[in-house]
């Protein structure tokens, strides 16, 4: 199975998402797009974050009046598999949640429908929100293993039993939906409400779902939004007059370069077999039947 991990999800957000269901926003991280410069048009942050409360009315009430795109039912669970093939090699997301394994990328335990990794902080911000909120789960006894093992690939502390306390938990309808929480309203909200700002279509909205999951939500030129400014200094986005295939190919060139640069991310199936064989064949809707292959295998989905 390959797996690939999660990078620099902001902290602060993903607890406040876990314990709070989505609430008020807390202090953005330093790294994330609303703790950025609106005026500093050289980070290229998402607008919405930047925006007052008033700008961001406007923007929501611009957002809901077009096309439903990868936000439709349909297009959401085509999103959920195409994610998958590229995180876990199957359509079955579902059966994610409770996937927990080692991929010896120095990146520690990878889990979940996300990648949620031990090794990234990112499994320990969302393990520690969720127990603080449910103190009952079997994940609570390994909290402070994992704030020792935060930022390595060590598995001290959690060996044995976490695998297990993970898989046990994930039967468990609150903790599945705690992880649904964190993929809607981190990545995929967002990454879709800009792809609509940016005038993209519903291929164009996984792409940038995608590459949000894979890079985290940052400003450093390795996290989305440093790979959209890439590509805004390639091409212009349909929003700003431009080709969207243009674009789009410029966006996928500059996510490209990204996943080449790390040491765990050479393989770029998502981008050249997958999300470019779409856009070179037309099909901005991202209209089923769909065909493409990840890491050699095939993968089809009829409807």
């Amino acid at each position: 199975m390959t797996r690939f991990v999660l990078f620099a999800a902001p902290i602060a957000i993903a607890a406040s998402i876990l314990v709070n269901g989505g609430g008020d926003d807390p202090e953005p991280p330093a790294d994330s797009p609303a703790a950025a410069d609106p005026a500093d048009s050289s980070v290229g942050p998402d607008p919405y974050a930047a925006a007052n409360d008033e700008e961001r009315r406007q923007l929501d009430e611009r957002v809901a009046a077009m096309p439903a795109g990868l936000d439709a039912p349909a297009k959401r669970e085509l999103a959920w598999k195409l994610l998958a093939s590229s995180e876990s090699s199957t359509l079955d997301w579902r059966g994610q949640y409770a996937t927990i394994d080692d991929n010896g990328d120095g990146t520690g335990y990878t889990a979940g429908i996300v990648g949620f990794c031990s090794g990234t902080h990112d499994m320990l911000t969302f393990v520690e929100a969720f127990t603080k909120d449910h103190p009952d789960s079997p994940l609570t006894p390994f909290v402070p293993a994992l704030r020792k093992v935060d930022g390595t690939g060590s598995h001290k502390g959690l060996d044995p039993g976490f695998t297990a306390a993970w898989k046990k938990s994930a039967t468990d309808p609150v903790f599945r939906a705690a992880q649904d929480r964190v993929r809607d309203k981190q990545y995929f909200e967002p990454a879709v409400r800009l792809a609509k700002l940016d005038g993209l279509g519903t291929l164009g909205q996984f792409i940038y779902f995608d590459a949000m999951v894979l890079q985290g939500p940052g400003t450093a030129p390795d996290g989305f939004y440093g790979i959209r400014k890439a590509a805004l200094a390639e091409a212009d986005t349909v929003d700003e007059g431009g080709d969207e295939k243009a674009y789009l190919d410029a966006f996928l060139d500059a996510a490209r370069a990204v996943m080449k640069s790390k040491k765990n991310q050479h393989d770029t199936s998502r981008i050249d077999t997958t999300q470019r064989e779409f856009l070179y064949d037309g099909n901005l809707a991202l209209k089923p039947p769909l065909t493409w292959k990840m890491y050699g295998e095939t993968f089809h989905v009829a409807s």
